[in-house]
């Protein structure tokens, strides 16, 4: 129970920075998540709401990643597995012992696209000034990566563009 009414206040908290930003004109840009070991940022702009994690209706012969669909706020989403679709972890499920840190986070409705990622933890919003350094992401690296950037503990945050993944066809195509 502890742990639920710690994420409700962090979402509080989170809703109301966010809210504050888009009066203000903050220069606060991205959501900062982690998932799989890895840490990601989402544009806020491109951002939806944050949910804790429900329990989610598996759907059959769909992709490993593609963890089922769940009901939020009276509409359905289709949950992705962030860190197993990018293949920094495996899709196998969590460790039950910490299921109040694991949350979903919705793709803002503009992109028209009923999906939600489903993330380890949250950590926060991050702006500009947050970071040391960047670099453009990999010759490699999927369409939908943007820049990686470094803060000052030196630990590294990989942009995540949602317009363009919720546009990749290997992102829309579930079935197995």
């Amino acid at each position: 129970m502890a742990n639920r009414e710690a994420l409700r206040e962090l979402q509080t908290r989170l809703a109301s920075r966010l809210q504050t930003a888009k009066m203000e004109g903050l220069s606060i840009s991205w959501l900062a998540v982690r998932a799989g070991g890895s840490n990601y940022l989402f544009p806020l702009a491109q951002s939806g709401e944050i949910f804790p994690l429900a329990d989610i209706q598996v759907v059959p012969y769909v992709r490993p990643w593609f963890l089922g669909v769940v009901n939020l706020r009276g509409g359905l989403y289709g949950v992705v597995d962030l860190a197993a679709f990018t293949g920094s972890g495996s899709a196998v499920r969590r460790p039950e012992s910490q299921p109040g840190e694991a949350s979903v986070v919705t793709f803002n409705a503009a992109l028209e696209v009923n999906s939600a990622l489903l993330v380890d933890a949250l950590a926060g919003l991050r702006h500009v000034e947050t970071f040391t350094g960047s670099e453009p992401p990999a010759a490699s690296a999927p369409p939908y990566f943007g820049n990686r950037y470094v803060d000052a503990s030196g630990e590294y945050w990989q942009e995540i563009n949602l317009q363009l993944l919720s546009q990749l066809p290997e992102f829309l195509s579930i079935s197995a």
